[in-house]
């Protein structure tokens, strides 16, 4: 079975670090972006998801946004998210890289979180430099900045900007470091993400990959499970010790 090997190489392989995408929110009802039935295919992302968009009309952007907005509010964390949360309070996990926007990670529990697409929990003002919490600001739609009332960008990584470096540098110093890199329902296909398996090969740890459907990266894999993220992920927590290197409760 994947998960009895998957658990065998999250109990030998320490520090361990989690790479999520899509997969894990799609467990919790949130559509992903580029398959056939994604959000893409309903809407253009050249009309509502790049920078450039954002600066001609966001008032338009955030009916787009505001549409998420309403679908986040009726998801919840799933297996997968409370599993890795559980993990690293376990002392399995050292941190989570989440591609994801959501933050049902957060509100699962995960404190050591590298959100690498930004986050939708957040606004930024491009005119003042204010960022606010988007609950503080979202009753109305289009929001205003708190500071000086002009209508802020949702605080996720758009197309035509580039990642936040300081979280891409800390994404890829977790994953030189981990002696196993976890990859769960992300087809890394979208770069400079898809590329930081290779900093954890190149430091000589290994790769495990829960995704549904294959991955370029699979070769290279120690095991590869075609598998819900929830499903093998509560199964492997349910096969580790309560911590690394100690017997169960």
């Amino acid at each position: 079975m994947s998960a009895e090997r998957l658990a065998g190489l999250v109990a030998e392989l320490q520090p361990c670090v989690a790479l999520t995408g899509a997969g894990v929110s799609t467990e919790s009802g949130i559509p992903d972006f580029r398959s056939a039935t994604g959000i893409w295919q309903r809407y253009d992302p050249m009309e509502y998801a790049t920078i450039d968009a954002f600066l001609a009309d966001p008032v338009k952007v955030w009916d787009f946004y505001g549409r998420r907005l309403d679908a986040l509010g009726e998801a919840e964390p799933n297996d997968g998210h409370r599993a890795l949360a559980e993990l690293e309070e376990r002392g399995f996990v050292r941190a989570v890289v989440t591609q994801n926007v959501d933050g049902l990670h957060a509100r699962a529990g995960t404190r050591e979180l590298v959100e690498v697409h930004g986050s939708l929990r957040t606004v930024e003002c491009l005119h003042c430099g204010t960022r606010t919490p988007t609950a503080e600001v979202a009753a109305e739609l289009p929001p205003r900045c708190p500071a000086c009332g002009e209508i802020p960008k949702p605080g996720v990584v758009m197309f035509g900007e580039l990642l936040p470096e300081a979280a891409l540098e800390r994404a890829r110093q977790l994953c030189a470091e981990a002696r196993l890199l976890l990859v769960v329902g992300s087809s890394l296909e979208v770069y400079p993400v898809a590329a930081l398996p290779e900093e954890t090969l190149a430091g000589g740890g290994r790769l495990a990959i829960v995704n549904r459907g294959g991955t370029q990266w699979d070769d290279r894999a120690a095991v590869v499970a075609d598998a819900g993220a929830g499903e093998t992920l509560r199964r492997v927590a349910e096969l580790l010790p309560a911590r690394p290197g100690r017997g169960g409760e």
